[in-house]
């Protein structure tokens, strides 16, 4: 860097010394201090000029920075390139940018003139730009400005700012939605009415807003309010700026939509996982229609069949898939009996499963679907657990993402197979009306024209196996998969949980139908039937576990409650009839959802903030945003919750216990204490 000089007087002040002082200094050490003389003018003396370098650190901060605030202008005397979004104004007005660069290499080539030069060639030079002598040389200072302020912007910041010198050519962009009709009062008035919850959930309309807004402005004694095209074109920019059509989604539609709709989602590392690792379950009512015989009466209606179905996470594959009428927890069974038993299948290490009642019934998780805890009841280790299964875990309410795979393969089946069949109806999901198709199903099923539970089974399986399991799948493509096949990823995947099933007779034993029943003096009733063994007689009066088959009612088999055999019990009733009768859902958020959530609500709050308490006090008048547009009830607040924790009323009754133990106890003692003082 070029070595600074500067005259003697200045860096005396710059030492905080006087001016004598400073020259007796520099005649004690003459070597430390290199001055050179310039001519004075009109012909004084010399002036002697004193190196930057040779004076001492204090001294040399202090020149720094009364330079620096000797060229810091004033913030209005800033360009406006300064502080302009170079990519924003490309995105707006390129083909100007890319003109000015030009324009730049051109002015560079005057600005190398000499004066004397410039003023020869100035006019030929503006005449070839097309523009006048005085644009020129306003051009041309505009240019020197910019490269002022890029230097000094490089030495502050290490940044390259040349693009400054083609933005000096540029015209400065008009400034947008700034509203100056708009004061800040009337600006947060817009801002409640229109994120008003039940405004905004009403789908208020900017009309609507603007009757409430003049409503408000003679309540205020405003002296002028704004057009409506203002008040809309307002509401344009709240909802395209800073998140503010997230912040109407969430007023309008709520928490739930809005995480479903809104939220940040994140995605899974699917690759690492092992096949039959993680393995999710869910059931999909087709959008069609087929004929349901009914096996106990015989009389034939029109039924939309259910799928039941297991997806493993990692193929994709399509595991232990059951049609039915109505899912319930025997139907989930006997799906993943199916599972265990079929290929592709076997035993999955963690089961993802729905939040339904069907998936989360007591008996197959062995313990109550209240309880989202992993605590297995002492009793019973469920149906999961007593296959094999290690790790199960359930989605949460309304959150279809938890289970996303096996969601898209619902879309999936939607648009590829169901629209195939001819009783197609269409989506019954409300937001989707247009998708809804009209179909005389009553008349196709008089005309038999409608596939039978059987026959649309095997439609159903031929697709399956043919179609889905054989085709390239998107997501296994996105996730770098060697095979996208869904069925050859099961097949030929190195990584692989493998888990030998249980023996089929005591998968067959767990499909039984388990409660508890009382036996009497008769035997055991059930669904109006009684049931009856020689062996019944040892435990009347008495409560017994009970299972049996769904497919055949004829018997039961029953045990004691520690889990003994006593004795199958037959009814000799149905006997009579017939031999066999039949019976018939963590978390992601990740503290990025929780924070996205967390930020629009309180986005949606400050929009809500009327004006008085933006300002810190409470005006003369009742601010629209705090009015309750709709009629509530009011309700008592004074309500108090029970302790419902386990845990803690089983220590409070081992307490209790204790507690009455210990009386007995020193009871007896003194009682015997008593008696050997006594004999003593």
């Amino acid at each position: 860097m070029a070595e600074v000089y500067i005259p003697l007087e200045e860096a005396a002040q710059f030492e905080g010394i006087r001016y004598n002082t400073m020259v007796q200094r520099m005649k004690r050490t003459p070597e430390e201090y290199p001055v050179i003389k310039e001519p004075g003018q009109d012909g004084g003396k010399d002036r002697i000029l004193l190196p930057l370098s040779a004076l001492s650190p204090q001294a040399r901060r202090a020149y720094w920075r009364s330079q620096k605030e000797a060229t810091q202008p004033t913030r209005g005397a800033v360009p406006w390139y300064v502080d302009a979004d170079l990519n924003q104004y490309l995105e707006r007005h390129r083909a100007e940018y890319l003109q000015a660069v030009d324009l730049v290499r051109q002015i560079d080539k005057f600005v190398r003139y000499t004066d004397r030069e410039r003023t020869i060639y100035a006019s030929a030079f503006a005449a070839q730009l097309r523009i006048s002598q005085r644009t020129l040389y306003r051009y041309t200072a505009n240019v020197q400005e910019a490269r002022q302020w890029a230097q000094r912007l490089e030495d502050e910041r290490g940044e390259s700012y040349q693009y400054f010198e083609a933005l000096a050519l540029c015209r400065k962009p008009k400034d947008q939605n700034t509203f100056p009709v708009l004061d800040e009062e009337q600006r947060a008035l817009i801002e409640n009415i229109w994120f008003d919850e039940g405004f905004a959930n009403n789908l208020g309309t900017v009309e609507m807003l603007y009757i409430e807004l003049q409503r408000q402005a003679k309540t205020r004694e405003w002296e002028s309010i704004p057009s409506i095209s203002t008040v809309r074109r307002y509401v344009r920019y709240l909802l395209d700026t800073g998140g503010g059509e997230s912040a109407y989604y969430l007023a309008s539609n709520g928490a739930r939509e809005w995480k479903n709709q809104r939220m940040i989602k994140g995605k899974r590392d699917v690759q690492s996982l092992a096949v039959m690792e993680f393995v999710q379950g869910d059931e999909h009512t087709f959008d069609c229609w087929v004929q349901y015989t009914n096996p106990t009466n015989g009389k034939i209606r029109a039924v939309r069949p259910v799928l039941v179905a297991w997806l493993d996470t990692r193929s994709r594959c399509i595991l232990g898939d059951v049609i039915c009428v109505h899912a319930n927890a025997q139907t989930i069974k006997e799906s993943m009996v199916k599972m265990l038993y079929s290929h592709p299948g076997g035993v999955p290490k963690h089961l993802h499963i729905d939040n339904g009642k069907d998936y989360t019934a007591e008996s197959n998780l062995g313990q109550s679907r209240k309880q989202r805890g992993m605590e297995i009841d002492s009793e019973t280790k469920g149906f999961y657990r007593s296959i094999g299964i290690e790790e199960w875990s359930r989605s949460l309410p309304y959150q279809p993402w938890g289970k996303a795979q096996i969601e898209r393969f619902f879309g999936t089946v939607c648009r590829m197979f169901t629209r195939w069949v001819a009783s197609y109806t269409g989506t019954l999901t409300g937001s989707r009306t247009v998708g809804k198709r009209r179909k005389d199903v009553d008349g196709m099923l008089e005309r038999g024209e409608l596939l039978t539970m059987q026959e649309f089974y095997g439609l159903w399986s031929k697709w399956l196996t043919e179609v889905y399991h054989q085709r390239p799948h998107k997501g296994l493509k996105e996730d770098g998969e060697t095979h996208i096949k869904p069925l050859e990823l099961f097949d030929k995947a190195e990584n692989r949980y493998i888990k030998a099933p249980p023996p089929r007779e005591f998968a067959a034993m767990l499909l039984m139908k388990a409660e508890t029943a009382r036996v009497s003096n008769q035997g055991i009733r059930r669904w109006g039937k009684l049931y009856t063994h020689y062996e019944l007689s040892k435990y009347v009066g008495q409560k017994v576990a009970i299972k049996w088959d769904v497919d055949n009612v004829t018997k039961l088999y029953v045990y004691t409650r520690s889990g003994e055999k006593i004795c199958v019990a037959e009814s000799a009733e149905l006997l009579l009839i017939a031999s066999r009768v039949s019976q018939e859902e963590l978390e992601r958020h990740n503290r990025d959802q929780k924070r996205q959530y967390k930020e629009v609500r309180e986005q949606l709050q400050r929009l809500r903030t009327p004006f008085e308490e933006r300002q810190g006090g409470s005006g003369p008048h009742e601010a629209v945003g705090k009015l309750d547009l709709t009629i509530k009830a009011d309700r008592s607040d004074k309500v108090v919750s029970l302790p419902t924790d386990r845990q803690y009323r089983e220590e409070k009754q081992e307490q209790r216990e204790k507690e009455s133990s210990n009386e007995y106890f020193e009871a007896a003692a003194k009682k015997a204490f008593d008696r050997l003082k006594e004999i003593g």
